[in-house]
């Protein structure tokens, strides 16, 4: 079987650390960003193009992975915007992970080195897990939701729909996160977290509330 065509979706930090993750399931293309003093170079050896490469390319399958602690929420509309259908969305995963043959794993999926998705888990549509964390049995990963590295998701946790979880975070067991909301580098979480929150600490406390983003459809 040959490799299969990928173009990344920006070319951000999540994307040079997906390079690793590719495999040889897949061949990559180049990037596609919006950022006109982007265009044109050469990252990692890599073309990084405008979106017109997704119509040059049809063949190509797509991994968005846009989102930072500080853009996160504004994931789902940036990915939609793109127009790529749902069929050429690619599922990457580190030839390392270790993946329940019981969970369950969406599209447009980043799954770095070293991460373990127990038993039952479910990883929706749009995720990106960095390396090593886990997510355990019962527990679910919402569309749209970012996991930083070294996160330990406890059983029958819920982590909501375009969430940010920073890395080095504990999630204790039975607790649910809220859309939208935020987990801050290295907290503990022991209670359910409201949606549109930011949270940090040990334990985690609310620090602020957001303001809600509607995404149009």
């Amino acid at each position: 079987m040959r490799p299969t065509p990928l173009l990344i979706f920006p070319c951000n930090g999540n994307a040079l650390e997906a390079l690793d993750c590719l495999g040889e399931t897949y061949e990559m293309i180049g990037f596609v960003d919006d950022s006109p003093e982007k265009v044109g170079t050469q990252q990692s050896g890599f073309s990084v193009m405008p979106r017109s490469a997704f119509a040059e390319h049809p063949k190509a399958q797509v991994l968005a992975v846009p989102g930072s602690p500080a853009s996160y929420r504004k994931r789902e509309a940036l990915i939609t915007g793109l127009g790529v259908t749902f069929d050429r969305l690619a599922r990457v995963i580190h030839p390392t992970v270790r993946v329940s043959p019981h969970a369950q794993v969406g599209l447009n999926v980043l799954i770095m080195a070293g991460v373990v998705i127990t038993s039952n888990a479910s990883v929706g549509n749009h995720v990106c897990i960095l390396p090593n964390s886990v997510v355990h049995h019962d527990s679910s990963v919402g569309d749209w939701s970012l996991v930083g590295s070294s996160v330990v998701i406890a059983g029958n946790v819920s982590v909501g729909r375009n969430c940010y979880v920073g890395s080095g975070s504990n999630v204790m067991n039975g607790v649910s996160i809220g859309d939208r909301a935020l987990v801050g580098l290295g907290s503990n979480v022991i209670r359910d977290v409201a949606p549109e929150t930011v949270v940090a600490g040990n334990p985690a406390r609310e620090l602020r509330r957001n303001e809600r983003i509607t995404v149009t459809k």
